[in-house]
């Protein structure tokens, strides 16, 4: 019987062609509208985290201040840090790789005629090691050239590319401000970050050439921790909070006027938020597969009133209501079904463009083209039976009698 019934539907639909054509794209749409949204979502979220994971793995941040969260924005009459906090972190905090302290200030770099604003960090040979940072052509700092605070300078991709172009930069000398420093490396491109920053527009100078010749003073700005492999964050980041407290004298009652950020911490928000996101849109893209379910409703409402001579004719020869039922059943989850097929082809080959015009990672789930096929098929028996039912309950003299 159900075999019949589907011979019978394909036959229905083969006959209008056109309408049920227009009835499918509905469901196309619907479905690919859920994977694509999902799709390009999830991989929104993996290519957040691995920006995130750029910064360096298992790092955290120190900084004078309080946390936004706690107050809103920054204590303005907080201690600055200095080189020595770093070293008591290095020294006394278990479980740590390395541990850097860092000043930012924004400069003007000068090559012959070409020049560039950008960022000047001061900070120590460990910064490459808890940012993960390569050096691609030269070297890094040594602790002669750290101690003594030498001037010497790590360009960023960015800023290489601006003073020098393709002409070779190692030993040559710029100026920053009015200041000669000699290029002795450079450093591996790592792009945008997933605030929009370039992560490759700074130049790298030793922390004490930076105090003694650019700040004037031996404040440093925040400073950046690394844990080993394998340490827990949450840890390293509460010892660190117990030193701290300890070294800036803040009393049993006081609050902090420094804040300690893990980088998994904003891992962990910036993705969640990113699958809430990816909920919502894939729910209201949902809403468009309701809509394909009305419309076929609603032309199956129309195929029941056109062809209501032949269900009288199938019934007066002994078809029975069950019969009528299953074949306008299994027309409509016919139609409903092909349109998931084609809105699940439709939305992969669209979400695999889209990811590569993003240049994000294309995440294929199976669960939601899954989902989506399936929930295609339901929408066809919720919205084909109440039509179905209307066919099998025509009393047949009725039908027969209809014009």
């Amino acid at each position: 019987m159900l075999w019949e019934a589907f011979m019978l539907a394909q036959r229905a639909i083969r006959r209008n062609v056109l309408r049920s054509s227009l009835t499918v794209l509905g469901i196309v749409i619907g479905v690919a509208a859920v994977i694509i949204m999902v799709t390009l979502g999830n991989g929104a979220t993996v290519k957040v985290a691995e920006d995130i994971s750029k910064l360096g793995s298992n790092m955290l941040q120190v900084r004078v201040g309080q946390s936004l969260r706690r107050t809103g924005g920054v204590s303005s009459d907080a201690p600055p840090f200095h080189l020595e906090d770093a070293q008591a972190i290095a020294s006394q905090i278990a479980g740590l790789q390395a541990a850097a302290p860092m000043s930012i200030k924004p400069m003007q770099v000068i090559y012959g005629s070409e020049n560039k604003s950008t960022s000047i960090t001061g900070t120590t040979s460990e910064y490459l090691t808890i940012r993960e940072w390569k050096v691609v052509q030269g070297r890094g700092f040594n602790e002669g050239e750290e101690r003594a605070g030498q001037s010497v300078c790590l360009l960023g991709e960015t800023v290489r590319k601006a003073l020098f172009g393709s002409e070779d930069s190692i030993n040559e000398t710029v100026r920053i401000g009015k200041l000669a420093f000699k290029v002795i490396g450079l450093l591996e491109a790592k792009g945008q970050s997933s605030f929009g920053t370039d992560q490759d527009d700074f130049v790298l100078i030793p922390i004490r050439t930076f105090q003694r010749r650019l700040a004037g003073n031996l404040d440093v700005g925040s400073i950046l921790v690394s844990a080993k492999d394998g340490v827990s964050t949450t840890k390293v980041k509460a010892d660190i909070e117990v030193l701290m407290r300890e070294r800036r004298n803040i009393g049993p009652n006081q609050a902090d006027d420094f804040y300690v950020r893990d980088m998994k911490e904003i891992i962990d928000t910036m993705t969640s938020t990113t699958k809430i996101l990816t909920a919502l849109l894939g729910a209201v893209a949902a809403v468009s597969l309701l809509v394909g379910g009305i419309g076929i409703m609603n032309i199956m409402l129309v195929s029941v009133t056109e062809r209501t001579r032949e269900i009288g004719t199938r019934l007066a020869i002994g078809a029975m209501e069950r019969q009528v039922l299953m074949q306008f059943l299994v027309e409509a989850v016919v139609l409903a079904s092909f349109g998931g097929l084609i809105g699940i082809a439709s939305g992969l080959g669209i979400a695999l463009l889209g990811a590569r015009l993003l240049e994000m990672p294309f995440v294929l789930n199976i669960g939601v083209v899954v989902g989506a096929f399936l929930f295609s098929g339901a929408v066809g028996i919720v919205f084909g039976y109440f039509p179905a039912r209307k066919a099998a309950r025509l009393d047949p003299i009725e039908a027969l009698r209809y014009e």
